[in-house]
């Protein structure tokens, strides 16, 4: 264990704030911002070019198919579906009013529109689900509930307006929610997927619907809509490629689970001009869990996150838990993270697999409640046991999971609890992370606990905290940075075997080495 103490006697470091200026504030991203078309994207790793769906002009109304307001459409939307689909393709209207409906599956070519003022409601009751359809769940496939609007390989499908659609009203969907163990633990990995039916007979264990879920489609496109009170995640592509994001505005707080959007899987995906206020995650990068994400092992892959606002919401941009067909090549953008919890979130487990690689992270703002970088590679032993334990190491093997090359650069913390804190695997610990550019206000420093190759470059940090902690972590360079701490002191507490090589450079304090 070594511990030093460095003061504030050298020369200022040459920092400079002109990143600051092209910054969005909350004014500049989120829903009502959205304009008109997509603008090219530009990103640090090839993505194809994105334009909005073509359909044809013919449009089926609901209301023409016998729709009334106060009595279940679920037979009317569904038969103008295969209307327009039989048709080659156009636009389901749902005109304004209030309706209700059990399970949508839409097909290929098909534009589902709520026109503004339309609300949309959920069944609450089992049956307005069955037959249960292939879906995953927290990362492992069953056959259940599936989403409130499902599809499966289609093509060429959307959902758009300025409707609002609220989740399952109260009844068994909820009621009958598995709670007796971690889905892993409870779904049998040894059996056939088409043998894991989950729907709810005899009172039996139902896996939650999500909201949204197209499943092994491409070409997928969601603007405009609000989304309400959902049972569980809101918005999820499950293997799908090609998937726009647009516009939209999900609130969830206040319910367990109630993720934002979760990609999953999947590739080749924009998000933009988005408001999430959730009350779990907010915009999230999944890729499948533990031994059955391994046996599927799809990545999510080439995503886009720019000009979005994140507001109440565990993680304003989380990778994880489920990493286990990885995430790779994700570039977040101009965005706004506004009284979120953690900002910038990095979740596994040792027995999740897979990982997150080549992420990258620029101009954005944060007022937080929590961290601004935050790495959670252990977790807790409610859902891993003893794994969760730090020690003893672990021989490495397909389970364990692993982050490395992440980037970040003109960055804005208003406000935190803590600036990084990182707790790797020790057989895995986090490897390769930049900070170039950046301002941070917060009330702890700095804890690293495992993580190899870091680089703070650029910055000026003010906190409440004068500690710099490192546990096991090695080649660790502060470059350029000024600290405004408490006596304009700073300390370094190293401990562990494993810690070495962590450097100071024209930092204002600057210290002697420890």
């Amino acid at each position: 264990m070594a511990f030093s103490l460095f003061a504030c006697n050298s020369p200022s470091s040459e920092f400079s704030m002109e990143f600051v200026d092209g910054l969005p504030t909350i004014q500049d991203v989120g829903a009502d911002r959205m304009p008109e078309e997509i603008a090219p994207v530009q990103a640090p790793f090839e993505m194809p070019a994105f334009s909005k769906p073509n359909f044809p002009d013919f449009v089926v109304n609901v209301a023409d198919m016998g729709a009334k307001e106060g009595e279940w459409i679920t037979q009317a939307i569904k038969q103008a579906i295969e209307e327009v689909h039989q048709n080659g393709g156009g636009k389901v209207l749902i005109p304004k009013g209030k309706w209700k409906t059990g399970r949508i599956t839409l097909k290929s070519n098909v534009n589902l529109h709520l026109e503004q003022g339309a609300e949309l409601r959920f069944s609450g009751k089992l049956e307005d689900y069955r037959p249960a359809v292939f879906t995953r769940h927290e990362g492992v496939e069953v056959m259940s509930l599936g989403a409130c609007i499902y599809a499966y390989r289609e093509d060429n499908i959307a959902i758009t307006g300025k409707g609002t659609l609220y989740g399952p009203e109260d009844g068994p969907v909820k009621d009958q929610m598995m709670t007796e163990d971690v889905v892993e633990n409870f779904v049998p990995l040894d059996v056939p997927v088409e043998e894991r039916i989950y729907e709810g007979r005899d009172g039996s264990s139902i896996f939650l619907p999500m909201f949204i879920s197209p499943t092994e489609c491409t070409n997928v496109y969601i603007e405009g809509i609000t989304l309400e009170e959902t049972a569980f995640w809101n918005i999820v592509p499950v293997y799908c490629d090609g998937v726009v994001i647009r516009g939209v505005t999900v609130n969830s707080v206040g319910i367990p689970r109630g993720d934002g959007i979760d990609i999953e899987s999947s590739r080749n995906v924009l998000i933009e001009f988005s408001t999430l206020n959730n009350g779990d995650d907010c915009f999230t990068m999944k890729s499948g869990r533990g031994e059955d994400g391994l046996r599927v092992n799809r990545p999510t892959e080439n995503v886009v996150v720019r000009h979005c606002l994140a507001k109440e919401g565990h993680g304003g941009i989380t990778v994880g838990s489920e990493t286990a067909g990885w995430v790779k090549n994700l570039y977040v953008h101009d965005c706004v993270f506004d009284n979120t919890g953690v900002g910038i979130r990095f979740k596994t487990r040792r027995p999740r697999g897979g990982g997150g690689d080549n992420l990258i992270y620029e101009r954005i703002r944060m007022k937080l409640r929590h961290t601004a970088f935050r790495w959670d590679m252990l977790g807790s032993e409610m859902y891993v046991g003893d794994l969760a334990k730090r020690t003893p190491l672990r021989e490495k093997d397909s389970l364990t999971p692993e982050f490395k090359n992440i980037h970040a650069k003109d960055i804005v913390v208003e406000q935190a609890s803590a600036f990084i804190n990182v707790t790797g695997i020790p057989e895995s610990p986090m490897r390769n992370f930049s900070l170039e550019n950046a301002i941070v206000n917060s009330e702890k420093l700095f804890t690293a606990h495992d993580a190899r190759d870091m680089l703070i470059q650029n910055l000026k940090v003010t906190s409440q905290d004068s500690l710099i902690q490192v546990l096991d972590s090695k080649d660790i360079r502060f470059e350029n940075v000024q600290f405004e701490v408490p006596g304009g002191k700073v300390y370094t507490l190293y401990e562990g075997d494993q810690t070495e090589n962590i450097t100071f450079k024209n930092t204002d304090p600057s210290p002697t080495a420890p």
